[in-house]
């Protein structure tokens, strides 16, 4: 049984079947869930959850204002994943350009420095996910 997070996000996409090749058969995703009447599935990937929703009307209760590509502007999405290197891979072999390609990267998480190898990728609609593997935590030394 699915159980769900606290926080998932509901992307609006302007191509419902296009968003859908590109988030289960280009990045790993699976249907949990979907009403096609609605255009309409609720995905998850090993954990992550995400929603997507075609919108018919510009503007509506579920948005503010006109939808302008690319979506998600100022935001991104993180997700992680098991082995950053094959996915990137898995992504490009399927016809999808990787919008930075795959680095490792430190970032300093109060007396310690978290090692993470990332790489982002845009959906079809401009939505940045940022995909982050894990890989190792070390405490900050003092300089002598």
């Amino acid at each position: 049984m699915l159980v769900f997070n606290k926080l998932v996000p509901e992307l609006s996409v302007s191509d419902f079947e296009r968003s859908l090749k590109f988030y289960c058969q280009g990045l790993g995703f699976e249907i949990e869930y979907e009403r096609r009447e609605d255009l309409f599935a609720y995905l998850s990937f090993f954990g992550s959850q995400l929603m997507l929703e075609q919108q018919e009307d510009e503007i509506s209760a579920w948005n503010v204002g006109q939808l302008v590509k690319p979506y998600g502007r100022g935001m991104n999405l993180s997700i992680e994943c098991n082995d950053a290197h094959v996915l990137a891979r898995k992504i490009e072999q399927a016809g999808y350009a990787l919008r930075k390609p795959v680095e490792d990267c430190e970032y300093r998480h109060d007396t310690h420095v978290h090692v993470q190898r990332n790489f982002l990728v845009q959906d079809p609609d401009g939505y940045l996910l940022r995909f982050s593997q894990s890989l190792s935590t070390k405490p900050i030394r003092d300089e002598l």
